[in-house]
């Protein structure tokens, strides 16, 4: 059994970018983990009615089997999770001994700026759009353990504080 580290918040409060120096950080402490972008697992494009989601969690399964068959117990894991029946999923996935939470948070405006530089595309409007509605959403579900803000703050100091408040590493 393991550990998994959960880095959720809604779009544009940094959830891939945190994921990718939490990872730089352990790695450069040399402490063995995976870390892992669900929605890029998840990415494809599917006719209507089609699996959507089932897609990227029997692909998440297959990464783990993979990951834990080298030996890996420690995982880091970016998805804006919405329910508790989402979290639940990835827990069955993992069957981690010790799981932990971080909901990174932003003002929306913030969130929504970053949101509009990444996604320069027709979609760009509804995204945008979508940071509120789903910051909403998140917190009303309140699924985390703690939280950590990213709002002006360098990115190394927010996968810090993450790691540290999930007692992945020492202050």
């Amino acid at each position: 059994m393991g550990s998994l580290l959960i880095i959720t918040g809604t779009m544009g409060a940094g959830k891939t970018t945190v994921l990718g120096e939490a990872s730089d950080i352990l790695l450069s402490r040399q402490i063995p983990h995976a870390a892992i972008d669900l929605d890029a697992l998840g990415l494809r494009h599917l006719p209507p009615g089609g699996a959507n989601d089932a897609v990227m969690y029997r692909n998440l399964q297959s990464v783990c089997l993979n990951y834990t068959s080298i030996g890996v117990v420690r995982f880091l894991l970016a998805r804006a999770i919405e329910d508790r029946a989402e979290l639940e999923l990835c827990l069955g996935i993992f069957s981690a001994a010790n799981t932990v939470v971080c909901r990174l948070t932003a003002s929306v405006e913030t969130m929504q700026q970053r949101v509009k530089m990444r996604e320069t595309g027709i979609s760009q409007h509804e995204y945008v759009a979508r940071a509120r509605i789903f910051n909403t959403i998140l917190d009303r579900a309140h699924l985390e353990d703690f939280r950590v803000t990213s709002e002006n703050r360098s990115v190394s100091d927010v996968a810090r504080e993450m790691l540290v408040k999930a007692e992945w590493m020492a202050d």
